[in-house]
């Protein structure tokens, strides 16, 4: 059986370090929790594939809060990182991950 990773289409990791708190990430987080919810696009839900934790410093922290998302798509693992992250932002990365669309590109910094 494969790796629970690679039965979800995505996990997303939101800093929760001193500089992106202050930026408002334990908000953010508990935002995009709550609509991943109603929802139903955490992986516990029936349809759901999304996995989404709080993670430590990301590394750019002048510009959070700052935002990781992997994903497996067409046999690779792929990686976006995105900074100065709003809900809105957050919900659109979300919502492209379990489409398995492309990702967007707004504030997007990393591969």
């Amino acid at each position: 059986m494969p790796p629970t990773f690679f039965a979800t289409r995505g996990h997303l990791l939101i800093c929760q370090h001193t500089n992106c708190k202050a930026r408002g990430s334990e908000l953010l987080y508990r935002a995009l929790w709550n609509a991943l919810e109603r929802d139903k696009l955490v992986y516990y839900k029936t349809g759901g594939s999304l996995r989404l934790t709080e993670s430590g410093c990301l590394g750019a922290c002048s510009f959070g809060p700052v935002m990781a998302c992997y994903r497996a798509r067409n046999g690779v693992v792929e990686e976006a990182w995105y900074a100065a992250v709003d809900f809105p932002l957050a919900r659109q990365v979300a919502q492209a991950m379990h489409d398995e669309t492309e990702l967007p590109d707004l504030q997007r910094y990393g591969p």
